[in-house]
């Protein structure tokens, strides 16, 4: 088992962090300050970790913001021991922490200190609820920052502006009308970094998730004369709504018509598995055209639920260019272990094939709970 990330996290960091600040402020009393930031610490996960140490440093920096501030910024290149170890850049989670809870009030400092700690950690939460505030003045500072020198200043843009960001609380009003987001984004849909346009086709992910029609609109936009690190963003974008088989984003990305094929030996063995099991899918396509044409295949499980509902799930299995009445094999082992983003119940579980989105049985199994 994979060891928790929060032991990864331990007292040692607080330290640390007490050793740069003082190397820069020596008045800093930082044995009262380990003391507030180590009760308790053990007890707690990895996120509330640095909220505790947060809320220690607010209380023994200088109740200015602005002075504190200073102090930690002052205090980010400081020796502190090693700077490789696992969880390195979370030593900063504190201080973004601190930016977002208790300088909201200090626009322009805080701003300054966002722009350096996402050079070393991420801003990307701490960002937010200044986008909340001050919505216009901080989307013209993201907008000022689409030409930083610092990817990881440019990622900042569209990471901290993703409407559906991951551990985050939603940014309701960029949800509602994600117009001024993607203003942000086409100023960086050509941003010579992969790590900036990675970001920015999950950003267009999330938008297309409350807003379909306008992903496809942009995506056919941003493929018109796109070059290949477009086209990969376009692509990267439409993942779940192909998953879904919206049918636009299956048109703009060219498997819009019904594949001309046929499903042939289709097995899925065996039919009884326990959890912790596997199965074996296994089919052929074989081409009714006399023409080549494209298909995009995917397997679609309906994994039984709790209360006898179902719950789908698709899995990428490829594009293939299938040649005139050309017949190609597919297998996929499908492991039924419970895993802490999936858990397994008994019951009935269909299993599907989405050929350009549309779906055709190839069988079940029923999933089983060994009895001890």
């Amino acid at each position: 088992m994979a060891e928790a990330l929060k032991n990864r996290y331990g007292p040692e960091i607080p330290r640390r962090i007490a050793r740069m600040i003082v190397q820069v402020f020596p008045a800093f009393p930082q044995t009262a300050f380990l003391r507030d930031a180590l009760e308790g610490y053990e007890a707690l996960e990895l996120m509330p970790r640095g909220r505790h140490i947060a809320r220690a440093l607010r209380k023994h920096l200088p109740q200015e913001v602005p002075a504190a501030l200073d102090i930690l910024l002052a205090s980010l290149d400081a020796p502190h021991g090693d700077s490789n170890g696992p969880l390195a850049s979370f030593l900063f989670l504190p201080h973004t922490v601190y930016v977002a809870e208790y300088a909201i009030g200090h626009f322009e400092e805080a701003m300054r200190a966002q722009h350096a700690l996402t050079q070393r950690f991420t801003a990307e939460f701490s960002i937010r609820p200044f986008i909340d505030k001050y919505p216009e003045r901080t989307l013209a500072r993201l907008r000022e920052w689409t030409r930083d020198p610092s990817p990881h200043v440019r990622r900042l843009v569209s990471e901290g502006t993703r409407p559906r960001l991951p551990w985050a609380p939603r940014l309701r009003a960029l949800q509602r009308d994600p117009r001024p987001a993607l203003e942000l984004l086409e100023l960086l849909k050509d941003d010579p970094e992969l790590y900036v346009r990675r970001s920015v086709a999950n950003h267009l992910n999330d938008i297309g998730k409350d807003h379909p029609t306008l992903l496809n609109a942009v995506a056919k936009r941003w493929l018109k004369d796109a070059s290949p690190e477009r086209a990969w963003i376009v692509r990267h974008a439409l993942r779940s709504a192909i998953k879904r088989g919206d049918p636009g984003a299956l048109a703009v990305s060219g498997f819009g018509a019904k594949a001309e094929v046929s499903v042939r030996k289709a097995a899925v063995r065996p039919q009884r598995v326990n959890i912790g099991g596997r199965v074996n899918i296994s089919f052929e396509l074989a081409s009714r055209k006399t023409t080549p044409q494209r298909v995009l295949a995917d397997l679609r499980v309906h994994y039984a639920k709790a209360g006898g509902k179902t719950s789908a799930k698709v899995f990428k299995l490829k594009t293939v260019e299938l040649g005139p009445k050309e017949v190609l094999a597919f297998t996929r082992t499908l492991s039924l272990a419970d895993l802490t983003t999936r858990k397994h119940h008994p019951g009935r579980h269909r299993v599907e094939v989405l050929l350009n989105g549309r779906a055709v049985a190839l069988g079940e199994f029923l999933l089983t709970r060994t009895k001890n």
